[in-house]
């Protein structure tokens, strides 16, 4: 089981949020939490199975501008 973790500026969501959607969606996993903070920031956290499947979302995600991403056992 893996944990990815994934953090962007409110600005990145509004660019790039549909697009991220869609990418989460190509990946077998849950999304646990999505949160958006008062400042605008936005908080979300998937559990994904595999560890190929975890470091390649958090590669992808990356490629985001304003997205960061990292994931843990």
């Amino acid at each position: 089981m893996w944990q990815v973790n994934i953090n962007c500026s409110g600005d990145a969501w509004k660019s790039y949020g549909a697009a991220f959607k869609a990418l989460a969606d190509k990946y077998p996993g849950d999304c646990i939490t999505s949160k958006k903070m008062p400042d605008g920031n936005r908080i979300m956290i998937y559990k994904i199975e595999d560890v190929s499947d975890a470091e390649t979302f958090t590669e992808e995600c990356q490629k985001f501008p304003g997205f960061t991403a990292y994931f843990e056992s």
